[in-house]
C-alpha cells in the first residue's frame, strides 16, 4: 500500500480552519464560509470541512476521536496485525519441527 501524501502542510490546513472560524459571521452559514475560503486557498469545500470538523473534534467541541486517539487507534491496529502475523509464522514452525520429529522417532 502506498502512503498519499497531503499537498497541504499543517500549517496551511490550521490557518484555513482558523480563517473560517473567524469569517463565519461574514457568512449565511459556516458551510458557506468553508467555500469562500477552500476557493482562496485551493482545496475543495469537503477537504476543508473535514478539517474544520476535525479541528472541532480535537478541540472537544463535537463528539468523535481525537486526531491523537485515531493514531493511537492506527498504531495498536498495525501492532495487532504483526503479532498475528508473527503467531502465524510461529504455528507454521511448530507444526513443521513436530512434523520432522515424528518422521525422526518412525525411522528405524
Amino acid at each position: 500500500m502506498t502512503k498519499r501524501t497531503t499537498p497541504f502542510s499543517p500549517e496551511v490546513r490550521e490557518r484555513a480552519v482558523r480563517m473560517v472560524h473567524d469569517h463565519e459571521g461574514e457568512h449565511g452559514s459556516q458551510w458557506s464560509a468553508i467555500q469562500s475560503i477552500a476557493a482562496e486557498i485551493g482545496c475543495s469545500g469537503e477537504t476543508l470541512r473535514n478539517w474544520v470538523r476535525q479541528s472541532e473534534r480535537d478541540q472537544g467541541v463535537r463528539p468523535g476521536q481525537t486526531t491523537d486517539e485515531r493514531q493511537r487507534i492506527k498504531a495498536l491496529e498495525r501492532e495487532n496485525r504483526e503479532l498475528r502475523q508473527a503467531n502465524e509464522i510461529l504455528r507454521k514452525a511448530s507444526a513443521y519441527f513436530a512434523m520432522a520429529e515424528l518422521d525422526r522417532r518412525s525411522r528405524p
